[in-house]
């Protein structure tokens, strides 16, 4: 079934289109959910609560091409995580970038020796700040001028944060290729 016709039978109620949308989707929409959160509960919260929301809003999903019910299902599972993060009490605050000593980037053949599920647990083990940015802007391509605009901070702020984030995965994916050796 086709992404326009599985949105319309959703929003008419069909439990069994239902069922499929989430069928589909729910995989990957776990994996980015799972980006933002510490935790496999919290990611599976965050999920069926996408899927909910999309469910009760599906009647304003406009098909733009195929994808584009993917993409309007991701959009829903990032502001559901940055809502998330904003119940928590986390306060995004805003630095200037600052300089720092320089950390040695990582080979492309010693990033491949890592594994991916490693990788996701450095990103998740992010301060919540760093990896909502990370995310957003290196996982799902959002600028930092549309960061800030979601976050409430300045781009220069987003800017910051990406680098501290950044500069901390490089510093774990260098001791854990240490270990490797």
């Amino acid at each position: 079934m086709d992404e326009q016709s599985l949105a319309r039978l959703c929003s008419e109620n069909n439990r069994l289109a239902q069922e499929e949308l989430y069928t589909r989707y729910a995989a990957r929409v776990f994996t980015l959910c799972l980006r933002y959160t510490h935790n496999r509960d919290e990611a599976l919260d965050l999920l069926h609560d996408s899927f909910l929301v999309a469910l009760e809003k599906i009647h304003a999903f406009t098909y733009r091409g195929n994808g584009s019910l993917y993409a309007w299902i991701s959009r829903i599972a990032i502001n559901t995580a940055l809502s998330n993060i904003s119940r928590h009490k986390i306060r995004f605050v805003s630095f200037a970038p600052t300089q720092s000593d320089p950390i040695d980037e990582p080979a492309d053949e010693e990033i491949a020796r890592v594994p991916q599920a490693k990788l996701l647990e450095f990103i998740s083990g992010l301060p919540d700040t760093q990896r909502a940015i990370f995310n957003l802007f290196c996982m799902d391509g959002y600028s930092h001028k549309e960061i800030a605009g979601m976050l409430g901070i300045s781009e220069r702020g987003s800017t910051s944060m990406l680098v501290k984030a950044k500069n901390r995965l490089r510093i774990q994916i260098n001791e854990y290729i240490k270990k490797l050796e």
